[in-house]
């Protein structure tokens, strides 16, 4: 504990597994370590009977050399990793960072589900730094990718003394609204500015205070538009239509764009100015198909919201609609994770879902029984995969957990077409 504190940790200790409970109950942490052996029970029983209420929270277990077969269980079951005692206090200390960034404590949306994977580890990491800075940030990537998840989670993870986390966060859809009413809705406008303006009214920017201001689809913005966006940025101060009084701009502005903003600079459709006013940090959102590891977390998170959302039990995800969803090359995302999930939720009958309720799409082009070697074949590539996924596709890890050697496991994947 002492250890955590001077390297800057803040660190909540429960001494036994009851004071455990009540802890994980009350609150969310950004990680979670737990010793299989407590003074009132078992830190292994405390762990399964909590895992399906903690989401994406990572998990390192501490145990005793005799405790390791435990460990190995609970990895199975959902947690990310474990220490045998004795152990340097910077092996634990390592294992924090990469599980983890304490320096800032980022609290992604959708409950820390979606950034097992490493990119979106990598994008978790500069997330953290930025949030110490008031520094535009432009977000890229596909639609459906997850761009406002990383602004809400980079707002979410603002700097206390900024006090951007219990500001404001607002959303603007450049793409929803129409050029003509553009500067009244991001700027606000007084009584009388135009006709139907009956009393002044705060613009986004007045209404994000000292939050974010987070412009969503920003390359669909006109020559005008853009112009105003350029000046707001430069000076950092805007004026209501209509007003004369100029107010500060206190919010940190987050631009994100589906679209290549260099190529529309490069076609002369975006301001290059503006580009690179916008575009002070530039980070991208991995897609969906390039993160493997993610859906997992992503399908279990979806399950839970739906079957609250629904009140009704969360349905089992069978092994091979698992499987399909790994084959699958999500044109859309994880917003379309999401609305499959809701869709064979809302439509499924019994309490598990196959692939035919994920994808109904494709009963009508359903391929013909596997061989007896086929479906042995299939059977081992799935588990493989689910254990790779589980594992963060670590090899080393995800042989010990099968029982079998690095080289083996090597082998087993080459000969099964499953990509390292």
């Amino acid at each position: 504990m002492q250890r955590l504190t001077l390297e800057g940790i803040a660190t909540a200790w429960a001494r036994s597994a009851r004071e455990g409970e009540v802890l994980l109950r009350r609150q969310r942490p950004t990680l979670i370590v737990c010793d299989i052996r407590l003074p009132d029970g078992s830190g292994e029983a405390l762990l399964t009977r909590l895992m399906p209420e903690l989401g994406g929270t990572p998990i390192i277990v501490v145990t005793a050399f005799g405790d390791v077969a435990q460990a190995v269980r609970l990895l199975r079951a959902g947690a990310d990793d474990y220490v045998e005692k004795p152990f340097p206090a910077q092996l634990l200390i390592d294992k924090l960072a990469a599980y983890s960034g304490w320096s800032a404590p980022l609290r992604p949306a959708d409950d820390g589900a979606g950034w097992r994977s490493p990119a979106m580890q990598t994008l978790r990491r500069h997330l953290l730094k930025l949030a110490r800075v008031d520094t535009t940030v432009l977000l890229g990537g596909e639609s459906g990718a997850g761009k406002e998840v990383a602004a809400r989670a980079l707002h979410e993870s603002g700097r206390a003394e900024a006090g951007r986390a219990a500001a404001p966060f607002v959303a603007v859809n450049c793409a929803a609204i129409p050029a003509e009413l553009l500067e009244s809705q991001i700027f606000g406008h007084e009584r009388g500015a135009f006709t139907g303006a009956t009393e002044r009214q705060p613009g986004f920017a007045e209404r994000a205070a000292g939050g974010t201001l987070f412009l969503d689809e920003v390359a669909e913005l006109g020559p005008a538009p853009q112009a105003k966006l350029l000046r707001l940025l430069q000076e950092r101060r805007f004026t209501r239509l209509g007003g004369r009084e100029e107010l500060p701009l206190q919010a940190r502005i987050v631009a994100a764009s589906n679209a290549d903003l260099r190529a529309r600079v490069a076609e002369g459709r975006f301001r290059e100015d503006l580009y690179y006013r916008l575009a002070v940090v530039e980070l991208a959102v991995p897609p969906l198909r390039e993160r493997p590891e993610d859906l997992g977390a992503l399908a279990a998170h979806f399950l839970r919201h739906f079957a609250q959302a629904f009140a009704r039990e969360a349905p089992e995800l069978t092994a091979p609609a698992f499987d399909a969803l790994l084959a699958h090359r999500w044109p859309g995302n994880v917003r379309e994770l999401r609305n499959r999930i809701e869709r064979a939720m809302v439509l499924a009958e019994g309490p598990r879902l196959e692939p035919a309720d994920l994808f109904p799409e494709r009963q009508a082009q359903e391929a013909p029984p596997l061989s007896l070697a086929e479906a042995r074949d299939a059977a081992e590539r799935e588990h493989i995969r689910r254990v790779l996924a589980r594992s963060g596709s670590r090899v080393g890890d995800a042989a010990q957990l099968l029982g079998i050697s690095r080289t083996t496991l090597w082998e087993r994947m080459k000969r099964l077409g499953i990509k390292g």
